[in-house]
C-alpha cells in the first residue's frame, strides 16, 4: 500500500500540468529553463532573485488587432512572469478593434474576471445546462467567467476597446473552441465533425482552410 501511496504523490508531482498548490515559502521564481516540473516550474536560487523579478509592464503596450478576429490577448502568465510560480494568480490585457472578438474559448485552470478599461463589450458565456448568459459592459464593467465554461466578448462599436482579465491560476490555459475542434494536431476526423456540426465534408474542409493560420 505504501507503494501504491509513494507512485501516486511521485505522478502527482512530476505529472507536468499547471494547478496551484498552496505554497510553501515567500517567494519562488520559476527557473524557465529547468527540466524538472512539480505541478508548475522548479525555484531558481534565491540568492539570483531581484526585485526586477517581482515588477512586469508586458501589459502596457496595446495589442495589434490587425487580424482576422480583430483582437489581441497579450497575457501576463507564469511563463511570461516568472515571478507568478505558485502565488496561483495571473492577467492578461485583451485589446479589441472596432467590431472585434475575442472569440469562444474556455479556461480549463482558472475562474476569469474580466473588466473593461475602454470602450464597451458585449460579454457572455454558456453554462453546462446549455443557458446563454450575457450582457453589454461599459468602460469599469466587471463581469465572472466560471472555470472552464466556454465564453466571448465582442466589441460592437465603431471605436477600439481595451480590457483586463485576472485568474487564479499562474497558467489557466486556453482553448479556442472552433480552432480546437477544427485546427488540432492531430487532425480530429471528417466524420467526428461532419456528425457534431450537421454539415457536411466540404464545409469541414471550408471552415479549416479558413482557421489554419497561412505559412
Amino acid at each position: 500500500m505504501a507503494i501504491i501511496v509513494a507512485l501516486f504523490v511521485l505522478c502527482a508531482m512530476f505529472s507536468g500540468t499547471y494547478a496551484d498548490p498552496d505554497t510553501l515559502q515567500d517567494i519562488c521564481v520559476a527557473d524557465l529553463t529547468s527540466d524538472m516540473k512539480a505541478n508548475g516550474y522548479a525555484c531558481k536560487n534565491a540568492e539570483n532573485v531581484t526585485a526586477a523579478d517581482f515588477v512586469f509592464d508586458g501589459l502596457v503596450k496595446a495589442g495589434m488587432t490587425n487580424n482576422t478576429m480583430g483582437s489581441l490577448v497579450t497575457p501576463a502568465n507564469v511563463q511570461k512572469w516568472a515571478a507568478l510560480n505558485t502565488q496561483g494568480v495571473s492577467m492578461a490585457r485583451i485589446d479589441y478593434a472596432p467590431g472585434g472578438m475575442n472569440p469562444p474559448h474556455s479556461h480549463p485552470r482558472a475562474t476569469e474576471l474580466l473588466t473593461v478599461l475602454e470602450g464597451e463589450l458585449e460579454v457572455g458565456f454558456f453554462t453546462t445546462g446549455n443557458v446563454f448568459i450575457n450582457h453589454t459592459l461599459t468602460k469599469g464593467g466587471i463581469v465572472l467567467y466560471p472555470r472552464g465554461l466556454i465564453h466571448f466578448q465582442k466589441n460592437n462599436a465603431d471605436v477600439p476597446a481595451v480590457a483586463l482579465s485576472a485568474f487564479n491560476s499562474q497558467l489557466p490555459g486556453t482553448q479556442n473552441t472552433a480552432f480546437t475542434l477544427f485546427t488540432s494536431s492531430p487532425s480530429v476526423s471528417d466524420d467526428v465533425l461532419t456528425k457534431a456540426f450537421q454539415i457536411g465534408s466540404k464545409e469541414v474542409k471550408m471552415i479549416r482552410s479558413k482557421l489554419t493560420p497561412k505559412k
